[in-house]
């Protein structure tokens, strides 16, 4: 009977320090760039509204016609930061999930849209003077899915200055071949990428200027890589997904251009399953990034 009565001592005691994580969504911003509000959701450390610590920061992005929500809603985001924080895999940390609509977290070519601009220079700003952030490159990391990834190797390559680490998941990349290839028919080429590329461009002229500034495989091959070795990069893409070759050609070219980097193949596709499954990693190799 008492051995009974310890183990349920100690499962309560075990239950009672997995402490829960903040959550608050859909919060609001008011953009000058943009010229409207934008939401997002934040997750703060169980321990955040009981000290007066700093905090390293994950800005997370979600995919294609998703929102603010995804990452909270279906990839469990609380849930899989409490678990691993509380293992002690990561450390504590902030997690900032916006909403960038169908933008592709980019500035459109004719710069009637400038989300880059509002990213790096109003939203980060806005987050880290308002939450108890470490403001440090050392200190911020960004990862995303699908949409997301392609944001996340477009900010950590094209500002390497700004993040110690980088997770693009099932990231849309695509090569140039896919591109112009009739992979991409028009009707679909107008209505998902005319706003940021131009719309009516077939074939090689869909390569302009402004695409190649916001094709990570180009910018991988252009850019100083020493710059981009100040980045620590995970990518993982699964074996089934249709965003495959893109990802593979991206980890060609870093090995062609020396830039080290994590690269997984796993079993899987284009899923909500997969990207929660990998979450526990990718917080596991931030916090890496964020441990001195």
């Amino acid at each position: 009977m008492k051995k009974i009565s310890l183990l349920f001592f100690l499962l309560v005691s075990a239950l009672s320090f997995a402490q829960q994580g903040i959550v608050k969504e859909s919060l609001k911003i008011k953009s000058s760039t943009l010229g409207k509000e934008v939401k997002y959701n934040i997750y703060l450390p169980a321990d955040y509204e009981k000290n007066n610590r700093l905090y390293p920061v994950l800005y997370l992005l979600h995919g294609y016609t998703d929102n603010e929500t995804g990452w909270t809603q279906f990839g469990k985001t609380p849930e899989i930061a409490d678990k691993t924080i509380n293992s002690g895999e990561a450390p504590p940390m902030i997690i900032v999930m916006p909403d960038a609509g169908v933008t592709w977290y980019m500035n459109t070519y004719d710069g009637k849209t400038k989300f880059e601009d509002f990213f790096i220079k109003e939203f980060i700003p806005y987050i880290e003077t308002t939450y108890r952030i470490r403001s440090k490159k050392e200190f911020r990391a960004v990862a995303g899915l699908s949409m997301g990834g392609l944001g996340t190797l477009l900010y950590s390559t094209k500002h390497p200055e700004m993040f110690a680490a980088a997770a693009p998941l099932s990231a849309a990349v695509w090569t140039d071949e896919e591109i112009v290839s009739g992979n991409q028919e028009q009707e679909r080429w107008n209505n998902v990428f005319g706003d940021l590329y131009g719309k009516n461009l077939k074939g090689k002229d869909r390569l302009t200027d402004h695409y190649y500034k916001n094709a990570p495989i180009k910018i991988v091959e252009t850019a100083n890589a020493e710059d981009l070795k100040k980045v620590r990069f995970y990518i993982d893409c699964g074996d089934d997904d249709f965003l495959i070759k893109g990802n593979m050609a991206l980890h060609a070219m870093m090995i062609d251009k020396k830039i080290p980097h994590e690269f997984r193949v796993r079993d899987g596709g284009h899923t909500w399953s997969y990207w929660r499954t990998a979450l526990p990693e990718v917080l596991k190799f931030v916090g890496e990034s964020f441990t001195r």
